[in-house]
């Protein structure tokens, strides 16, 4: 059996003994850049500091790609899969058989493995099933109150993984309570973030034109989800009380979003904004920034803002980049903002109130030591999140699956050949 990595010994040195430690080699599934999504970002920041700690891992990818780029990605994608087409998954799984994989490592959100529209029909579970090597599968989204259909598809995903990833202890909490996943088989890791300077920004001020201003941001891709005009309407009232206030929306409309209506969201919230008088107030910079863009933008914001509508998101890549940078961040109380701002770590607001979000972000401007407080819990807290440290965990997490895997192996030759010893032994 090529999984397992070990020699028999002979009678009183016991059964097994594992063989001086090889290479991990791992197939991460997911989107990748050049696609613009979150999840091709996490995935690529993701390998990138997995391969920087310099562990005994190879890294090999499966790219989730529309069905009209199939075959025009990135040249270093082994395999490649049809998004909606659950032959694809299973043609490249085979494939994935007859690789030398010890472990398949998936990025989950819904969107990409499944129906878009009508009841939703799994890809996922039938892919898992299929495989040889274990898989470790991370859930983005962990829905508080599923539909039937999508719970029963977390449930059979769960139970085909060897472990099941989230990045918070609320999602962990719903898997056991509402999915019936077992916690054994749940690991909690952190959303990744860079490593940030936190030095003096202020030549970054000046590079950017924003010397003088009291910077409050948002970024990541335009979504009508993300409530913006909720923050654009709350800059009325902080704006007059402090002209010097400016609101940064850093970020291009979500391609898929383009693709469906165009820019009809980003234009209504321009129409929004001369229309209150706020032009020089609130800056959409419509640009897909990279990771030291972000970086830059962060550090010379006074406070980030995510006033996000859903109230069952679990997971925020950009709230995790806020706390990482050790700002001071007013959120609406979705799932893992509520977790991650406790503690004075942020203040949060209800949905959809400009009121309370103008209140809040003036309470942080106004109140230095309340911000000096929450920039300092936030950091704190952003410690643990780094790219290094996640990366260290995730990788611990495949190894030992890759090892239970091979536990489980031995035993199971070890009583396969107990009868034959025993005999053996009588002659």
């Amino acid at each position: 059996m090529d999984q397992l990595r070990g020699r028999l010994r002979g009678p009183g040195e016991g059964l097994w003994e594992m063989a001086g430690q090889s290479r991990l080699k791992v197939a991460i599934v997911s989107t990748l850049p050049p696609r613009q999504c979150g999840i091709a970002t996490f995935a690529a920041n993701l390998c990138a500091a997995i391969r920087g700690t310099d562990a005994p891992v190879d890294l090999e990818f499966v790219a989730i790609e529309h069905i009209e780029a199939v075959g025009h990605a990135r040249s270093d994608v082994r395999w490649r899969i049809s998004q909606g087409e659950r032959a694809s998954f299973l043609r490249v799984a085979d494939a994935l058989n007859h690789s030398n994989i010890d472990v398949v490592c998936v990025e989950h959100e819904f969107g990409l493995y499944g129906t878009p529209e009508g009841e939703y029909r799994d890809h996922l579970a039938p892919f898992l099933a299929a495989l040889r090597a274990p898989a470790v599968t991370t859930l983005h989204t962990v829905l508080p109150a599923p539909a039937p259909a999508i719970r029963a598809a977390v449930r059979e995903i769960a139970a085909e993984s060897a472990a099941v990833v989230v990045m918070t202890h609320g999602a962990a909490r719903l898997l056991s309570s509402i999915y019936g996943v077992h916690p054994e088989k749940v690991r909690v890791i952190p959303h990744g973030v860079p490593v940030m300077a936190h030095g003096n920004a202020s030549a970054l001020r000046d590079r950017l034109g924003l010397c003088g201003r009291t910077v409050v941001s948002t970024f990541g891709l335009v979504d009508p989800r993300k409530g913006l005009e909720f923050m654009i309407d709350a800059m009325e009232v902080v704006a007059a009380r402090h002209p010097e206030a400016l609101y940064l929306i850093l970020g291009r409309t979500h391609p898929e979003l383009v693709a469906r209506e165009g820019e009809r969201y980003r234009s209504s919230l321009v129409s929004e904004i001369e229309r209150k008088g706020l032009a020089g107030h609130v800056r959409l910079v419509d640009e897909y920034l990279s990771e030291q863009e972000i970086v830059d933008y962060l550090a010379v914001s006074d406070i980030y803002v995510t006033p996000y509508l859903d109230p069952d998101q679990i997971t925020s890549g950009t709230l995790a980049y806020a706390l990482g940078a050790g700002k001071a961040v007013v959120s609406t109380a979705y799932l893992h903002a509520a977790e991650a701002l406790a503690e004075e770590r942020g203040l949060l607001v209800g949905f959809r109130s400009a009121p309370e979000l103008a209140r809040a972000v003036l309470r942080i401007i106004e109140e230095p030591g309340l911000r000096r407080r929450i920039e300092a819990n936030a950091l704190q807290a952003g410690r643990h999140m780094a790219w290094p440290n996640v990366a260290r965990l995730m990788t611990a997490v495949l190894q030992r699956t890759v090892d239970q895997r091979e536990q489980r192996a031995a035993t199971t030759s070890a009583r396969d050949w107990a009868p034959a010893l025993l005999i053996a032994g009588r002659s």
